[in-house]
C-alpha cells in the first residue's frame, strides 16, 4: 500500500509513510471487509460513514505539515483510522463525532493500540473544541458547504486548516493556514478533487 499508492503517487512525508506502514488499517473496518482495507479506495463503517482511501488519508497528513510537538483537532472520528495516524504524527489529538456507536468504536480501537494521546467527545464538530483552543492543525474529514469561520478562528497564527469544501457530490480538498489575528487572513492551497460524506453541523449540511 506505502510503495504502491502513496510514495508512487507523490507523498513523500517520511513521518506520515513511516506512520501509514505502522497502523494496521484493517483493524478499523468491518471484519468482513478486512481483505480489501489496504486497497485504493474507501470502505463504509457504521451509519452510513467512510474510511477514506489510503492516498486521501496521507495526503491531508502530510498537508498537515506536523512535526510531533503539535496539539491538533479532528473532525469526524469514524472508526479512529485518520485518529491513529494523527496519534502518531502529533503530541495530542483531539477528536469530534457526532454519532456516539462512532465514538465508541474509535475509543476502544484506539485504546487496543495503546493511542493515548487522543481525546474523543461526541457533539457539533462544525464548533470546533474551543476550550483547547488554538490548534496548530484542523482536519475535517467531511465534506462542508463553506469554511467554518469558528475552526479558523481556533488555529493558531500559522495554522493549517485540511478541508474538503463543496457540494454534496463533489468537493475540493482545501489547504489553508491562517496568516494573522485576522480569522480573514488566509493563504488558500487547493489539494485536488474529492468526494466525502456530508459534514453534519450548525456551521456544515443540516440532516435533512
Amino acid at each position: 500500500m506505502v510503495d504502491a499508492q502513496l510514495r508512487a503517487r507523490g507523498i513523500e512525508d517520511r513521518r506520515v509513510l513511516t506512520a501509514m506502514e505502522k497502523v494496521p488499517r484493517h483493524l478499523f473496518v468491518d471484519e468482513v471487509l478486512a481483505e480489501q482495507a489496504y486497497n485504493d479506495n474507501p470502505l463504509p463503517i457504521d451509519r452510513q460513514q467512510t474510511i477514506s482511501q489510503p492516498y486521501i488519508v496521507a495526503l491531508m497528513s502530510e498537508a498537515m505539515e506536523l512535526t510531533g510537538k503539535e496539539k491538533v483537532l479532528e473532525i469526524g472520528s469514524g472508526s479512529g483510522y485518520q485518529t491513529a495516524i494523527l496519534a502518531e504524527l502529533a503530541e495530542r489529538v483531539f477528536s469530534i463525532e457526532r454519532i456516539a456507536a462512532l465514538a465508541t468504536r474509535a475509543r476502544k480501537n484506539l485504546d487496543s493500540l495503546c493511542y493515548y494521546n487522543v481525546a474523543i467527545r461526541v457533539g457539533d464538530g462544525t464548533y470546533g473544541w474551543r476550550e483547547e483552543s488554538p490548534f496548530a492543525a484542523i482536519m475535517v474529514t467531511a465534506g462542508s458547504p463553506q469554511i467554518p469561520k469558528l475552526l479558523i478562528e481556533q488555529l493558531e497564527i500559522g495554522g493549517r486548516l485540511v478541508i474538503p469544501v463543496g457540494d454534496r457530490s463533489s468537493q475540493a480538498l482545501l489547504k489553508l493556514t491562517r496568516l494573522s489575528e485576522n480569522p480573514n487572513d488566509l493563504k488558500q492551497e487547493g489539494l485536488g478533487g474529492c468526494r466525502f460524506v456530508d459534514l453534519i453541523g450548525e456551521h456544515g449540511w443540516d440532516n435533512s
